[in-house]
């Protein structure tokens, strides 16, 4: 991990919610920090150097690095935590990433080879795509930023990267580390991904044999064999060698994308993307520990490693903290074009079966069949990937956000519970919406009668659930016609308002003001009463509140009280940090696709109501 030094005459000793410990490093823009706040969570901040706070275009800068990293799905990447770009002292908090550079590593331990070798180009390509994906050119990939964390490598520093313009490339100035650097950056011609993937091939070149592809004693002799001298990539393995090569073509349109090396690494067929699904096997094969029993590459193919010794010839625990490995993805394994191998006799098949157990148990006189129990999968993850199919688990009878007919849903949460699913590679012909109760949620995951529930589930620490997300912040409101005379909470004071069922927000809306309340039974009842003047308000989530006005032929408004905060989240199987992980990245790529602005806007526009637009910030799977 890098020298942590001390804090110098000048520095700082808290920034927003962090304290600092000590000085990690200092750069061209500004100063990082060892941070941790409160809750005892370290993180990496990033101050911009006092020479620049008042440089608008410093500023401007550092604001856009910002935007970079929150865009990026956190796959092998560092997230962000926290930012206050506004204040005296600007800064970028992100999470701490402790582990050597791979530079470092290499320079000590010398270069990578085996189940190293491939944890280290399968999880740097899972970052670059999640890059890519985000819409962004990292622009100084190298093994300098690269850290190679406990849990699998980490493509950091976005301090370069700029988003893509409208054509998908960026003119740019040569901005990078030269023997890094693609012919297209040198030549001052337009850098795109494509530079990325370039820069990707030399540096895993130097991992697998400690060498810079394109070297030498002087810049001018670098940027010479960048332009125009073939690396040498003999000391890389097959299939590797192949990757690799493609990647360092001169000419960026003949370059694979970072999507095509992934699934070329990961054995998956090139005709699609790469989905989140794809994303977190990368994750979670580049954070494996391996042992003896590692998959290694040879001849282009994948074969498991013999057994360790005193295995008894049984398939030795393939476990790492961040899972097993992606079952759908080890039952045939190819890697860039080279001939594949059936590999289900040392492996568990895609139900999550023990090697050597029967696909089925047939008694003497009873009927075959080949259907497994759903609960046997590790992750909602690896089911997506092996059935292309999920339960989704809604709340019911909500109207704009989940409404059944008995033989469709409809509404806003239906369309963000098809669109994970998307995200996850399962077709919308492949989710089956289902009615749950509050009562029966955890029980359902549990069971695996539910792969998700996705329910105006507000984050709490009581169920035995795993959240993802948020998707959504809501909060506790009042929903009145427009028109009437109440532009804020305390002007209901003394009138009528409905109180549904058992709802907590009755009591919310109480604490603010004195109103005369008006029981009913159900929203519905509600929304009826103030359509005929009946009462002047009713409380509820504002989601729901703006729901239900919808489909009004009158107008409403919600007062935007915002009296709590209610973080909606997917709940997932407790435990199941792999399905969490990628929800999560989910719900960040809905949000920068402009996702959730049209589903709002389709769902809630007749109603005068101010939505939340920006992402929630996204709790910890762990």
């Amino acid at each position: 991990m890098p020298e942590l030094g001390p804090l110098g005459r000048g520095d700082p000793h808290q920034l927003g919610p962090f304290r600092l410990a000590g000085r990690v490093g200092e750069g061209g823009q500004g100063v990082v920090y060892l941070g941790q706040n409160d809750a005892g969570e370290r993180v990496a901040v990033k101050l911009l150097h006092v020479k620049f706070t008042g440089d608008l275009t410093a500023r401007s800068r550092f604001a856009r690095e910002l935007r970079a990293a929150e865009r990026v799905a956190s796959f092998c990447t560092a997230r962000v935590i926290a930012a206050d770009l506004d204040g005296d002292t600007p800064y970028i908090a992100s999470e701490y990433i402790e582990g050597r550079s791979l530079r470092e590593t290499i320079e000590v331990n010398g270069p990578l080879s085996g189940s190293a070798l491939e944890r280290l180009a399968i999880g740097t390509a899972t970052a670059l795509t999640a890059i890519h994906h985000a819409g962004i050119v990292h622009r100084d990939f190298k093994p300098d930023n690269v850290l190679m964390a406990a849990d699998g490598p980490r493509v950091v520093d976005f301090g370069i990267a700029r988003i893509l313009d409208s054509t998908g490339t960026i003119t740019s100035r040569a901005v990078g580390t030269p023997a890094y650097m693609a012919p297209e950056q040198i030549s001052g011609g337009e850098v795109g991904p494509a530079a990325d993937v370039f820069a990707w091939g030399s540096t895993v070149v130097f991992a697998a044999t400690g060498s810079v592809p394109f070297g030498g004693n002087s810049i001018a002799v670098v940027l010479n064999r960048v332009l125009n001298h073939e690396a040498d990539v003999s000391g890389l393995p097959e299939p590797l060698r192949r990757v690799v090569r493609s990647c360092l073509n001169k000419s960026p349109d003949a370059r694979p994308s970072a999507d095509q090396i992934l699934l070329r690494l990961l054995g998956h067929a090139e005709e699609t993307g790469a989905s989140t699904a794809v994303l977190s096997e990368g994750a979670e094969l580049a954070g494996r520990e391996t042992t003896g029993s590692a998959w290694t590459m040879r001849s282009g193919t994948r074969e498991p490693a013999a057994p360790t010794s005193g295995s008894g010839g049984q398939e030795p625990r393939r476990r790492s903290r961040r899972g097993r490995w992606v079952a759908a993805a080890i039952a045939v394994l190819t890697i860039a074009g080279g001939g594949a191998l059936a590999v289900r006799q040392w492996a568990p098949d895609v139900w999550g079966r023990p090697s050597g157990t029967p696909a089925t148990t047939v008694q003497a006189g009873a009927p075959s069949t080949t259907t497994p129990p759903p609960a046997t999968f590790a992750s909602v993850v690896d089911k997506a990937a092996a059935t292309r199919k999920l339960t989704i688990a809604m709340r019911n009878l909500l109207p704009g956000l989940a409404l059944s007919n008995g033989q469709e849903w409809h509404g806003f949460e239906v369309e963000v519970g098809t669109y994970i699913a998307k995200q996850l590679g399962v077709p919308s012909s492949g989710v089956t919406f289902k009615a749950t109760s509050m009562a029966e949620r955890a029980a359902q995951l549990r069971s695996g009668k539910a792969d998700l529930v996705i329910a105006t589930y507000s984050i709490n620490d009581k169920d035995q659930v795993t959240f993802a997300g948020p998707y959504y912040t809501a909060h506790v409101d009042v929903l009145v016609r427009d028109g009437d005379p109440f532009d804020k909470v305390g002007d209901l004071r003394g009138h009528k308002m409905c109180a549904p069922g058992a709802s907590v927000s009755t009591g919310i809306v109480q604490d603010a003001v004195e109103v005369q309340l008006v029981s009913a039974g159900t929203y519905a009842d509600c929304m009826n009463m103030l359509h005929q003047g009946v009462v002047d308000a009713v409380p509820g989530d504002d989601l729901l509140l703006a729901g239900f006005a919808n489909r009004e032929n009158i107008r409403y408004k919600v007062l935007g009280a915002k009296l709590t905060t209610e973080r909606y989240a997917v709940a997932v199987r407790k435990g199941d940090v792999r399905a969490c992980t990628a929800v999560r990245a989910a719900i960040a790529e809905m949000y920068a696709d402009g996702t959730i602005r049209a589903l709002l806007d389709k769902y809630f526009s007749k109603v005068d109501f101010d939505p939340e637009t920006v992402r929630p910030a996204p709790v910890s799977c762990g």
